[in-house]
């Protein structure tokens, strides 16, 4: 059986989950699900990032023990992903046992390939980045992102020899193109690269909370070289990792590429270990034009969504509305039209309608269901292309397509006349039906099985209620 290694990153803990990290996360399990629907063994690993300045900073802020705080924290984000419907096989937290000893392990690696010497740097530390940043980078003295003031610091630390690995990222990426997707990510990455790349700090001194270094209990491992290692870590490293590395998928924000297309691959070459096949950045949701995020006080709850509107409406919405890759706006506006609209009126109202008829015309009885005839191929393409939005325009056409049917068709006319040829109607569009439900299992599976068990057993389950109620209509059962 062919495998399929998914990730998304692993999130810090200084705050909850907001409607961004949703986005990412809810598109890698529509990924996960998809393949698993294709008979791959899937893997599909999600969890949190613990480490760093930010976690000392919001503990103190909530009042509680850093220890107690991660707890309480990693908790909160599993459930949230629990009750989204994310389909994880592993949730990862870069504080437990597991963590460390891959991290030391790795590090030791690269050790031993003379990667790592000890230096002196000084220069402007980001606390919201978790890195050093550069003047340039700044707006009105300030990160532009975190709207912060970076610290000046210096130190004595480790350093890693990324200098030494421009060339044969460049290599890898010139024979692979598919490895950094979109393109326009890609370029950047190449742009970067060949301004030309400087030896990195990969611990901090002094650190109050994180990984000891090995052998120099006066350094913590940099968050962001523990961090990337989580990917090996889901998987058993340092020990067997077969099957599942390399990664077929890291999905990622676009504001981290530096990271996963340069900073750890070049780690992964230095420590032997073969590159994962392919890293995917999105863009980001904005609200009035701004990134969501905390620092900025806009960010949107995803629980909270899902508890008005339904967990696989916001699944929906949040792919349908985006092109899968680039940036788009998040609007409480088009969320309840695309609502209305597309999942009341378009899919509700085409399940509604085809069981209503066979109740009403046939006594609930279904009657033989042909075989459905969509060419999927166009679906397959955008799946394959992580073209999530793309997929959904296509499914979509087939649900509409079911609904003009029925206009064309006019089964309650039929009924007066015809009751054969009645069942002939309606056994096609409960057909075409189940095909869009099987279609949907990845994008909203609570929704695409309640679907399927309406029409299961060739006769109607008239218990499954309303798909999407209007806001004025009973809550949906859970």
């Amino acid at each position: 059986m062919s495998k399929f290694y998914i990730t998304t990153p692993i999130y810090y803990i200084n705050d909850l989950p907001h409607v961004g990290h949703a986005y990412s996360t809810i598109a890698a399990d529509v990924l996960a699900r998809n393949a698993r629907g294709q008979g791959v063994n899937v893997f599909f690993s999600v969890g949190t990032d613990e480490n760093g300045q930010k976690t000392i900073e919001a503990a103190e802020k909530a009042g509680k023990p850093v220890g107690e705080y991660a707890d309480w924290m990693a908790d909160a984000w599993k459930q949230t992903w629990s009750q989204l419907g994310i389909s994880f096989d592993r949730f990862i937290r870069t504080t437990e046992g597991d963590h460390i000893k891959a991290s030391q392990a790795f590090i030791e690696k690269v050790q031993a390939a003379g990667d790592i010497y000890k230096g002196e740097y000084e220069g402007l530390y980001c606390v919201g980045h978790e890195a050093f940043i550069s003047e340039t980078e700044l707006v009105d003295g300030k990160c532009p992102e975190h709207n912060r003031a970076p610290e000046k610091r210096k130190e004595d630390n480790y350093f890693f020899k990324l200098s030494k690995y421009g060339d044969k990222l460049l290599k890898h990426i010139n024979n692979n193109p598919s490895f950094i997707q979109p393109e326009s990510r890609r370029n950047e990455v190449v742009a970067f690269i060949n301004r030309g790349l400087e030896d990195i700090s990969v611990s901090r001194q002094g650190a109050q909370w994180g990984i000891d270094w090995p052998g120099d209990k006066d350094q913590k491992v940099y968050v962001w070289f523990d961090a990337l290692i989580n990917y090996l870590t889901a998987v058993g490293y340092p020990g067997k990792t077969d099957p599942w590395w390399p990664a077929d998928l890291h999905l990622v924000g676009k504001d981290i590429i530096k990271f996963h297309c340069i900073i750890w691959p070049a780690m992964l070459m230095s420590a032997g270990i073969p590159l994962p096949k392919v890293v995917f950045a999105h863009g980001f949701f904005t609200i009035d034009g701004k990134k969501i995020s905390k620092s900025l006080g806009n960010a949107i709850n995803p629980v909270e969504l899902a508890g008005k509107y339904g967990v696989d409406a916001l699944r929906f919405y949040l792919l349908r509305e985006i092109p899968f890759g680039g940036d788009g706006e998040f609007s409480h506006e088009r969320f309840v039209n695309t609502y209305e609209t597309e999942l009341a009126n378009e899919l509700g109202n085409a399940v509604q309608r085809v069981a209503s008829m066979i109740s009403r015309y046939q006594d609930g009885e279904i009657g033989p269901v042909p075989e459905a005839s969509h060419d999927t191929g166009r679906i397959r393409e955008s799946m394959e292309a992580f073209r999530l939005d793309r997929a959904l325009d296509e499914i979509w056409s087939y649900v509409r397509g079911v609904n003009q049917y029925l206009e064309d068709e006019k089964p309650w006319e039929i009924a007066k006349t015809d009751k054969t040829h009645l069942q002939e109607v309606l056994a096609q569009a409960v057909s075409e039906i189940i095909h869009v439900a099987h279609l949907l299992l990845p994008f909203i599976p609570a929704t695409s099985e309640r679907i399927l068990k309406t029409f299961e057993g060739g006769k109607v389950n008239a218990d499954i209620g309303i798909l999407f109620p209007k806001f004025d209509e009973p809550k949906r059962p859970s």
